[in-house]
């Protein structure tokens, strides 16, 4: 496992966040920092990604930033060229991976069955992204299907909440968790950062009552 992946595993919890406009990128950081996760998977789901990821690598150099959503080999060098540390995608596209993972860059895909984790170790990756994991079967799924593939752990995504948090890093399988519960649109949009950072302290309490 790379340092990257390392890293991601010892903040525990990854907020997953979409920014609409690039303004907020810089609040959003800090509080998310000041809460004591100093990590996020910005969507390339808006048009403000790419500044936004551009905007929290520049003011603050210690936010381990990475990509998220990224479904093409452009929004790939857009993201990587804007100071993205890591590449997070939905399902597992054979030509963006294979790219990410030419490159150097680290990729984790997003994978629902095990035929797609074989494709996942087929290019030499460790960690993949299990999404949309509750809807998908949640933890009882990843246990089932980590089973018969030992050296593989997951990063799952998709119903992930302060409630069942706990269980889920509490599996040894589970590298870090993707969430949005303290990065909620609703409180972006009012510029409630405050809001963000207290629920970010709790996510990342949580995080240090599990794994110390």
């Amino acid at each position: 496992m790379n340092d990257t992946l390392k890293q991601i595993g010892a903040t525990g919890i990854v907020p997953v966040v979409v920014l609409n406009k690039v303004s907020d990128a810089e609040p959003l950081a800090e509080a998310l920092i000041k809460g004591g996760l100093p990590c996020a998977e910005v969507t390339f789901r808006t048009d403000a990604a790419e500044e936004s990821i551009r905007a929290i690598s520049k003011k603050f150099p210690e936010m381990f930033v990475g990509a998220g959503t990224v479904l093409t080999i452009d929004q790939v060098d857009r993201a990587i060229g804007a100071g993205a540390k890591f590449i997070v995608s939905p399902g597992l596209n054979p030509k963006v991976v294979d790219y990410c993972v030419k490159k150097g860059y680290p990729i984790t895909p997003g994978i629902m069955t095990p035929s797609e984790l074989e494709a996942a170790l087929g290019f030499g990756l460790d960690v993949v992204k299990f999404f949309p994991a509750e809807n998908a079967g949640g933890l009882k799924m990843i246990k089932a299907m980590s089973a018969p593939y030992t050296m593989m752990k997951f990063m799952p995504t998709g119903g992930i909440n302060a409630t069942n948090v706990r269980d889920y890093l509490a599996c040894d399988k589970i590298l870090a968790c993707g969430g949005s519960w303290m990065v909620k649109g609703d409180l972006i949009n009012a510029g409630n950062f405050a809001e963000i950072e207290k629920l970010t302290r709790e996510a990342a309490a949580i995080v240090k009552e599990i794994r110390g």
